[in-house]
């Protein structure tokens, strides 16, 4: 008989937020290192997000009208009271606004800090977002990062992943058609088409 080496455990956070010790090489280890276990802030709490902010930060912000970030900017600076600051260090101005390099050359520390930004771009957007003292960052579809949103909520930080902004506001003012655009009217009442 052969001795083997044990291999390396690794906590593992299961989806009913339990964790367990796995070995790191197990089938079932790496299952759940591909799925999402990681739970954002409830509907209500995001809410309460945008309702308490004064200010928010597009970093990753593009001069480009076919960019995301520019629809979600147009929306903010029309559909909302919020101050919006565009952080994009290759552009000079976005939507009227001047575009700032980074988060530490903003005239004031936002509330919410939108990120429009790759995955991997996410830690290095938190140890920035820490250095300036925002509570709040929001990273726009698409974006998920587990390890980022755990480490930044161990650091204080509200952490909002793989949600619109914009979305997310225009649905919590009664605004959202299906298509992700605001209509403008708050009715219950079906149109005819």
């Amino acid at each position: 008989m052969e001795d083997t080496v044990s291999d390396e455990l690794v906590d593992t956070r299961l989806a009913n937020g339990l964790t367990c010790a796995l070995p790191a090489s197990s089938p079932l280890a790496k299952l759940l290192r591909s799925q999402r276990t990681w739970v954002g802030p409830s509907a209500k709490e995001r809410l309460r997000i945008l309702r308490d902010a004064k200010s928010i930060a597009i970093v990753g912000a593009s001069p480009n009208p076919a960019r995301s970030s520019y629809f979600v900017g147009t929306y903010l600076q029309q559909s909302s009271d919020y101050r919006v600051y565009f952080v994009n260090p290759n552009a000079t101005e976005i939507l009227g606004q001047p575009a700032y390099p980074d988060l530490a050359s903003l005239p004031e520390v936002p509330d919410i800090v939108d990120v429009f930004r790759k995955a991997s771009d996410l830690p290095a957007v938190i140890d920035d977002v820490l250095a300036v003292g925002a509570p709040v960052v929001w990273a726009q579809l698409g974006i998920w990062n587990e390890d980022a949103a755990r480490d930044g909520e161990s650091k204080g930080l509200t952490v909002v992943m793989d949600r619109c902004l914009k979305i997310e506001h225009a649905r919590f003012h009664g605004g959202l058609h299906l298509m992700g655009f605001d209509t403008g009217q708050i009715s219950a009442r079906r149109t005819l088409r």
